[in-house]
């Protein structure tokens, strides 16, 4: 597995997150929000040289810095 592109998407998801306000989101989207990106990260696909998982690992990997930022430092 190639850690280059799972440590940038999640720092990069997680600066995103802690600037979404509390108002913003309620607490029901974050279901429907980890759904759709699991769904998006599967059909993007992985690059043609990464052959570890079929997700785009990067794409997933912002996904959830983007709720962990949110989570923790969400304004």
């Amino acid at each position: 597995m190639f850690t280059g592109p799972i440590i940038f998407g999640f720092l990069l998801g997680f600066i995103l997150g802690s600037r979404i306000r509390d108002d913003e989101f309620p607490a029901s989207t974050y279901i429907v929000l980890l759904l759709v990106l699991i769904l998006v990260a599967w059909n993007i696909g992985p690059f043609p040289y990464y052959t570890d998982i079929p997700i785009a690992t990067g794409f997933a990997a912002a996904a959830a810095g983007i709720v962990v930022g949110k989570l923790l430092l969400g304004r």
